[in-house]
């Protein structure tokens, strides 16, 4: 696999932090798998990864402070 940002052929399998901004505050993900580009640093998550983090925001109640941060966990 390619980085489809700077071209570089080194992907490398890392774990990350995924920000997204929902109703009433920002959600961060903590140690979420994806593959990541050794000269650039560009982020690559697969099909499955973003599946389960949208479930993941789609099952989240009301924020209860304006950032809530919470650890990836694999789908059973």
């Amino acid at each position: 696999m390619k980085c489809a940002s700077c071209k570089n052929d080194t992907i490398i399998e890392s774990l990350t932090s995924y920000f997204s901004h929902g109703p009433g505050g920002y959600i961060i993900i903590e140690h979420v798998p994806c593959r990541k580009c050794t000269q650039c640093g560009e982020e690559f998550f697969s099909a499955s990864v973003m599946e389960r983090i949208d479930e993941i925001l789609a099952g989240l109640a009301p924020l209860p402070s304006k950032v809530q941060i919470m650890e990836y966990v694999p789908a059973a």
